[in-house]
């Protein structure tokens, strides 16, 4: 398995935890995660950042999510389901470096690893709905070639 693969994995899962606990706070919940589970040195920035920026943005992803999802609001939503579904927006959004096929293909492998039998075809129809309002409004959501 990939470095950033892992990354995705166990960040889902922190995000997961993360929304389960309410005693204590995100820092102190994150960290108890840390030590429990094992992370490589090429793995952890990427872990770190995923997480990270999902908990800075996750009302703006939210939103989002909510807003193409059909009638679902994200708290019915099943808990891994939403927390890949985050963190995949989270890549289209804010990881330049990452194309949007990759974070798609990415989230639903996850979800048919984690989830239900219909987490796989749920996350693709809201992630493919999101990335083609952002192609459609001129969303960048690909890797900027030109600056490179």
């Amino acid at each position: 398995m990939g470095n950033r693969r892992k990354s995705r994995e166990l960040a889902m899962q922190a995000l997961f935890y993360l929304d389960m606990n309410t005693n204590g706070s995100e820092e102190t919940l994150l960290e108890r995660f840390c030590a429990n589970f094992t992370l490589s040195k090429k793995a952890r920035p990427f872990f770190i950042a995923l997480v990270n920026g999902v908990l800075q943005t996750k009302s703006e992803l939210d939103s989002i999510i909510e807003n193409y999802s059909d009638h679902w609001k994200i708290s019915r939503m099943a808990c891994v389901d939403r927390n890949i579904i985050r963190i995949a927006v989270y890549e289209l959004l804010y990881c330049r470096d990452i194309p949007s096929k990759v974070s798609i293909n990415e989230a639903v492998d996850i979800g048919k690893k984690f989830g239900t039998e219909e987490s796989g075809a749920f996350i693709n129809g809201i992630l493919d709905s999101i990335r083609m309002a952002f192609e459609k409004n001129n969303v960048k959501v690909e890797p900027d070639m030109k600056n490179e």
